[in-house]
């Protein structure tokens, strides 16, 4: 069964959170999918992954550039895995069916923004009821994660 995390961002951007989460899941050797919810927020993803620490390199890729199976992290709107990845990372509000397909599936959501929550909130329920295994990480004040619920 798909361990299911759901990340509550409080404190950083996305972009940002979602740098420091893809560089922990490449350094363990875990190829993984970003879905997000359009092509436009897939071109902007890619674009920040590149910009937003200037001492940090991640190899990405989109549709755009081609060649998944080169790319441990691929960036994309589509309900797919053509980099076979084991990891994938649901943000803007992305959702998929598959996610049975990943060792690990994570829900990126911004606390900050009222429907992501109570749309988290119902994707919870409905992991729950297929008996994932559920953790829940909060951003703390330093942009860190905090597992909540134990």
């Amino acid at each position: 069964m798909t361990d299911v995390g759901f990340y509550h961002l409080t404190k950083t951007p996305l972009e940002q959170a979602l740098l420091r989460l893809l560089e922990k899941a490449v350094e363990a050797g875990k190829r993984t999918i970003v879905r997000t919810s359009s092509d436009e927020r897939v071109a902007f993803l890619n674009g920040a992954l590149w910009t937003s620490d200037a001492a940090s390199f991640l190899p990405h890729g989109t549709q755009k550039e081609g060649n998944p199976a080169l790319h441990p992290v691929w960036l994309t709107a589509e309900i797919e895995n053509p980099n076979d990845a084991e990891v994938l990372m649901l943000t803007d509000g992305a959702d998929t069916t598959a996610y049975e397909e990943f060792d690990r599936c994570l829900e990126i959501f911004d606390g900050n923004d009222d429907d992501a929550v109570a749309a988290a909130r119902v994707r919870w329920k409905t992991y729950k009821d297929a008996g994932c295994t559920l953790t829940y990480w909060q951003q703390n004040d330093g942009g860190g994660w905090e597992k909540k619920g134990e």
